[in-house]
């Protein structure tokens, strides 16, 4: 009896020592680095399920030191990721502010009923849709079907723009990584005249990354984004919206020029990647001088992406475009 209780007593301090450990990694994942600590902020929510499959491992050893352990990444987990579980407000105009209906989806070049998912974005009265890997013949199905519900678009590459308010000011934005000699249009910026005033939008596709032992290969993503930061920063237009697949969810230090700059989502897990079992959400809604709401997938459609949906609330006054 000595001897299995002593066995017991190792194995809660073992299931003790995992929970501290993980812990640390969810306060302290920017310690951890280079590409692997990436790796774990893009999948830093998912630390929660291995809280709980400890959980289950110190009720199933009864080791009450394991189980005081847990306490950590328990108020880890809901420090740095439980904000996502709550409610928020919903897509309306609430308190009197005006507010924006934005839709964000990599519609996949391999879609194959782009009409079916042109009916269905349209269907979400949102008034902006952002659309990546736009290619032909699609292209022309999906500026067809639109049309009616968003008189006002623009294209650039493979990355488009709809609007139910009228646009100005449409430029490229130049992403493209060194290294890539091919043709590489994958941003787009364009100024909404809403309502309230001028609202500069910006689409972005950034390129892949690829997941590896050592942690994720994401060099290209990198460079993209400090140059759509860049852009961003240089943006004259106030308030900013910006739509994108950017390949890193909004943990992953690699999208720092752009979260650093810009709000997210505060609420709402929304994992949008892949579609058929969701693990990340790449796809993201981020806005300056505006404030994010609760962000939320929307059914799939036939691209390897899910949608997502985000009200973006804008500030009383935002002036023309300068």
């Amino acid at each position: 009896m000595r001897w299995e209780g002593a066995v017991r007593r190792r194995r809660g301090r073992v299931i003790a020592g995992f929970a501290v450990v993980t812990a640390g990694l969810l306060l302290f994942h920017r310690a951890v680095p280079g590409s692997a600590g990436s790796l774990l902020e893009s999948f830093l929510p998912w630390l929660g399920p291995v809280v709980v499959v400890l959980l289950g491992l110190a009720l199933l050893r009864r080791s009450g030191v394991a189980l005081v352990a847990l306490v950590l990444p328990a108020a880890a987990w809901a420090y740095a990721c439980g904000g996502l579980l709550l409610p928020g407000e919903g897509t309306g105009p609430e308190n009197g502010a005006y507010g924006l209906v934005v839709v964000q989806h990599n519609v996949s070049d391999e879609n194959p009923d782009p009409a079916g998912t042109a009916r269905a974005l349209a269907g979400t009265g949102a008034d902006l849709l952002a659309l990546e890997e736009l290619v032909p013949p699609a292209l022309s199905v999906y500026e067809k079907s639109l049309a009616s519900a968003y008189p006002h678009h623009a294209v650039h590459g493979t990355v488009g723009l709809w609007s139910r308010h009228p646009l100005t000011g449409v430029r490229p934005v130049d992403l493209k990584p060194r290294g890539i000699t091919g043709p590489w249009d994958r941003g787009l910026r364009a100024v909404a005249r809403t309502p309230r005033g001028d609202v500069a939008v910006y689409v972005a596709h950034l390129p892949s990354v690829r997941v590896r032992a050592s942690g994720l290969a994401s060099s290209r993503r990198d460079e993209s984004a400090g140059r759509l930061g860049d852009a961003v920063a240089a943006e004259e237009v106030g308030a900013v919206i910006l739509l994108g697949d950017l390949n890193g969810t909004v943990d992953d230090r690699g999208l720092d020029p752009l979260t650093s700059r810009m709000d997210v989502a505060g609420r709402g897990l929304a994992l949008s990647f892949p579609a058929a079992f969701p693990v990340a959400r790449i796809d993201q809604v981020m806005a300056r001088s505006a404030t994010v709401g609760r962000i939320r997938t929307l059914p799939a459609t036939g691209s390897d992406h899910l949608p997502v949906l985000a009200r973006v609330t804008l500030g009383r006054d935002l002036g023309g475009e300068t």
